[in-house]
């Protein structure tokens, strides 16, 4: 791979300022949790002290983890997520705020609250970050399991298909029950097929970066070599008829093409893959009446506003309302948007924190997909560059869809908001790609061993002579 290589500035690591944005991300949160708790009830949730606590403790054991298997990651990726997370759980807790008041208000039973159970997958997610620092201590060796990780990967995309495990939930068939908890195995799917596109692709790249001809500036591939492209496109089409999920086809065919162009630096991959998305997204729409519906819904939110476009419409009601700096934390009804805490989260930042929140919650992903694709510009290896680009990408690409969705940029597509969405298998999943991210980035940013130079050689020799000839008895 010929991309460019970024060469770091090897400063001692700098955890302390990683420990004070951590803290601050807690401040933050717990802030915003006592904002809502005063304007929903006029006085401090009486779990702020605990959430608070609770929080910090496991950011702080993120921390700790990260200090002590990845001492020279970037400072700043950790804090981000931590902040995420924490806005994540506090507009959570605001729904279930408003879900109790409504439900009250028809004399129904109060639901169970959603952000306690958000906490116990965030600590969850937490082990799966330390885990995997401290199981994978060398990104590389990910390599060895290039086709194992496609073997289960595609094995958990098809569980959701079996007759008894698999679960169809609001018309999509992508979860799978085991015991009390419904998981969704296409997200750890996602990580597991990343990580065979950058094995497959550094072994392959150099066959897959020949050219058949050159028409109109443009290098095309061989046609032989247009197989895995083809074999993507496929499986991808294969997740949307299976599954019906919209999001999850378009996510993993986008990353392997991505990813494709930066192993090949090959422009004619992107047209191929964007022609090949065009053509399966047309034959989706007249093929399959589920995709026709979220089309026609995304064309015209207000031709059936009460029905199939409902959520939409009140999505962006959410917006309008909330305009330039929100209602307020506590202020707004964003619990009026059905799936508010998962597919439509991003709304109800919109309503009460308006669009200085929105632009706040969007920087703070492109500073996370920013410093992982720094991390992939400055990593030595082929197989490290790919893992880090396509784990960035796919965080890219997934707030692209569900922020395009609700705000009817692009038809909605269903996909969770990394971190600030209601979802354990997300959240975990997620915690997980950070702890890649992080592994890559301690890799890019440790000090390379100094060259042996020929006097450093020759002094070695000598002084290695030296002890030989004074040592006793010789």
């Amino acid at each position: 791979m010929s991309a460019p290589t970024v060469t770091p500035s090897y400063a001692p690591p700098r955890r302390g300022t990683e420990l004070l944005l951590t803290i601050f991300a807690v401040l933050i949160a717990v802030l915003a949790y006592a904002a809502v708790g005063l304007a929903v009830d006029g006085r401090l949730p009486s779990g702020t002290l605990g959430y608070g606590l609770g929080l910090g403790t496991l950011f702080l054991l993120g921390h700790l983890a990260v200090r002590r298997f990845a001492p020279h990651a970037d400072p700043l990726i950790l804090p981000a997520v931590a902040l995420l997370n924490g806005l994540g759980l506090v507009m959570i807790r605001r729904l279930d705020f408003q879900a109790s008041e409504r439900a009250q208000q028809l004399g129904k039973a109060i639901p169970r609250g959603e952000a306690p159970r958000q906490l116990i997958w965030t600590a969850v997610g937490i082990l799966a970050l330390i885990v995997v620092l401290g199981v994978v201590r060398d990104h590389t060796r990910l390599q060895r399991y290039t086709y194992t990780c496609a073997a289960v990967g595609l094995a958990l995309l098809l569980l959701p298909a079996l007759p008894v495990l698999g679960q169809t939930i609001n018309g999509a068939r992508l979860w799978i029950r085991v015991g009390p908890f419904t998981l969704q195995p296409s997200e750890v799917a996602k990580l597991l097929l990343i990580i065979f596109f950058a094995g497959y692709l550094v072994a392959k790249r150099d066959v897959l970066s020949l050219a058949s001809k050159r028409v109109m500036g443009l290098d095309l591939p061989r046609a032989r070599d247009l197989g895995p492209v083809l074999l993507a496109w496929a499986a991808s089409l294969s997740v949307l008829i299976r599954g019906k999920d919209l999001g999850s086809s378009l996510l993993f065919f986008a990353i392997f093409v991505v990813m494709l162009y930066i192993a090949t630096e090959r422009t004619s991959w992107l047209l191929i893959g964007f022609g090949l998305f065009v053509g399966g997204s047309f034959t989706a729409y007249f093929l399959f009446a589920h995709v026709q519906r979220r089309v026609d819904t995304w064309l015209d939110p207000f031709a059936d506003p009460d029905s199939a476009g409902f959520q939409l419409v009140q999505s962006l009601f959410g917006f309008g309302t909330g305009g330039l700096t929100g209602t307020g934390l506590g202020e707004g009804s964003p619990g009026v948007v059905p799936f508010a805490s998962t597919d439509f989260i991003m709304a109800a930042i919109g309503e009460e924190l308006g669009l200085v929140g929105v632009m706040a919650v969007l920087l703070l992903f492109g500073l996370v997909v920013e410093r992982g694709l720094r991390a992939a510009l400055s990593c030595r290896d082929s197989f490290g560059k790919l893992l880090a680009a396509g784990l960035s990408f796919s965080l890219a690409l997934q707030v692209f869809v569900i922020v395009g969705g609700v705000t009817g940029l692009i038809p909605l597509t269903g996909v969770t908001l990394p971190w600030l969405s209601y979802g354990g298998s997300s959240i975990v999943a997620n915690w997980a790609l950070v702890a890649l991210l992080l592994r890559v980035s301690d890799a890019a940013r440790r000090p390379a061993p100094a060259p042996v130079t020929p006097e450093i050689a020759r002094e070695a020799l000598a002084s290695a002579q030296t002890q030989v000839v004074r040592r006793p008895g010789s």
